[in-house]
This record gives structure tokens, sequence and C-alpha cells, in this order.
């Protein structure tokens, strides 16, 4: 049970013995039980707490109560909340928020879906954002026009004009982080847009494996196999029927962690596709695309926009 230290001393929940002995600090005058292991939602409501209920939960964090998956227990929360001296374990930032971009999940204040998009697509480097909004959107249904309509509302919010063109790249197939970094590697590379969750037939006539993303006419799959398909024995022998399978039907390029792109480019190639298309222009920029940018130009930002950070603020996308 996460609680408010001075409120609970004050109902008598707790008395000042019990609360030193059995609880531990989470952020300034918020507590926990000793000894159990807080949840994402858990350090939520702990943030929710800590800006004295006023606070909104926004960016992965609002992506995860609403759904999304990917999301790490011990993420830093982003609060949209006045007081800026945030403690580690949060990012505030002082944003506007209308009445309709909020809303209640079990007592706590959150961004509605379409402004939690919003945010997403504005920080953080290209394939992080793309990553997030993959998985909101396997999570959740909204629609990019409504976020389109929301953005408009925010003419002066840093990182809005990237907003059209990350919601362009998102896609409700992809099944992991990785996937959708992959697919984003592959679009820079000047492959064509792949087919996510590409549907092949199995041997019984009536299921399907699915493949993460494949081009039909060229009869060519890319997969990224996680450390589970390795260290799993069930698993691993699954996949060598599977891959069996498949070799019947499509040329499959496996993609594993640390791999460079131009070394699955070449295999790209090897099975036959050819980068002949545009890459995406937000994919071509010079920084902010595979890894957040540095801090800058945050006061210009702060003058302009009138929107404040908290000191652990790690610089956001160029207009």
């Amino acid at each position: 049970m996460i609680i408010l230290g001075a409120e609970a001393l004050a109902s008598g929940l707790v008395t000042t013995h019990e609360l030193r002995r059995h609880y531990r600090r989470v952020f300034p005058g918020v507590h926990a039980p000793k000894g159990v292991q807080l949840s994402l939602w858990d350090r939520c409501f702990a943030a929710f707490l800590w800006s004295g209920r006023r606070g909104v939960i926004s960016g992965a964090a609002a992506a995860a109560l609403h759904g999304a998956r990917w999301v790490d227990a011990d993420a830093v929360i982003d609060l949209n909340h006045a007081n800026i001296r945030a403690p580690v374990g949060i990012m505030s930032r002082q944003e506007t928020l209308h009445d309709n971009e909020v809303v209640d999940v079990n007592g706590v204040l959150v961004t509605s879906v379409e402004r939690t998009v919003f945010d997403l697509a504005r920080f953080g480097s290209v394939a992080d954002a793309v990553g997030r909004l993959d998985a909101l959107a396997r999570a959740v249904e909204f629609k990019a026009d409504d976020v389109i309509e929301l953005s408009a509302c925010h003419p002066g919010a840093p990182g809005r004009l990237w907003v059209p063109e990350i919601l362009d790249l998102m896609d409700a197939g992809a099944q992991s982080m990785q996937e959708s970094y992959w697919r984003m590697r592959i679009l820079a590379g000047g492959y064509a847009r792949p087919e996510t969750q590409l549907p092949v037939l199995r041997a019984d006539g009536y299921s399907y494996y699915y493949l993460d993303m494949g081009w039909r006419d060229q009869a060519v799959a890319a997969e990224y196999d996680g450390e589970q398909h390795r260290t799993d024995d069930q698993q691993y022998a699954s996949d060598i029927l599977r891959s069996e399978f498949i070799a019947q039907q499509y040329q499959r390029v496996r993609i594993v962690k640390g791999d460079h792109p131009q070394a699955v480019y070449r295999r790209l190639e090897a099975a036959g596709l050819r980068p002949t298309c545009e890459p995406p222009a937000i994919l071509l920029r010079q920084s902010g695309v595979w890894a957040p940018r540095g801090k800058k130009c945050v006061t210009r930002r702060i003058r302009k926009e009138n929107i404040r950070y908290s000191a652990r603020y790690d610089g956001d996308p160029e207009d």
C-alpha cells in the first residue's frame, strides 16, 4: 500500500514508529512497505501522490496505464506538473493540458490516449517514439487524425511538427521494441515498407504462422530473434519446425541482438530484396533518430513556449 506519510500519520493509519520501521521512502513524503517490489502502476500512483494529486501521468508511463507493453517497472515517470524540482525517478514537465486531454485511471490523473500519443511522438528519439506508439496502437484503438487535430490546439509545443511524420511510421503489428526499431532501420535503408504479422498458412490448412515483417511479392521476410528463442528449449524446438516450414515459401532473414544495419541490408539483398524506395525524410535526419538528442536550445524554448522542465530534462526534438 502506497501512502503519503503525513496523511497516514494524521489519520492514525500508522504511527511514527510503524512508518519508520515498516515503510521505505519512494518519493519525498511518499512511502511503501519495505520488501515489496513496486510495479509501474505503484510508482505512477506514488508520483501522483508526490504531486499532491495534481500532477498528470504522461509519456511512456501513461501509455503503460492505457495498456501498452514494453515499459519497465523502474522506468522514469513522466509527470505534467508545476513543480519542476522533481525527485529521482520522476521527470516533470509543465505544459498546457486541456480538460479533454486528461482522464482518470483508477483514481490517478493520466493523459488521454490521444494526448499520450502526441507526447510520445514529440520527445526522445524517432525510433523509440515509433516503438512506443506501436505498442500503444496494439493495446488500444485511436485515430491519427484525432492526434493531428489535438496537435493543432498546441501550436507552440516543441516537436509538434514531427508528429505527422512519426504517426505515419506507426504500425500496430509490431510485437516488440526491437521489431519496431528494425522496421525503421529497414525503411531508412531504402527498402519498401514491409507488412507486419505476415500470415503463412500452416500444413494443416487452417491455422497460420505469423512473420514479424515481410514482402509478399518478393517472398522475403525479416524477423528479430530475441533471447527467448535460444534460452527456452521448447521455444527453440518449435522455432526449428516453424523455420523449416516457412523456408518452403519465404526467404527468411533472421536479425539478432548486435546486428549492424549494413549486415542486415546485405542479407536482405542476398534474399532478393532491393532498396528501391526513398527513405522517409524523418529517418534521414542527422540527429535524434536512433538516439535521444542532447540538451539544446532549452532556454530559448522555455522563453518561447513558457514550458518548464525538471533538472532531468534531456532535450527535445527540433520543430
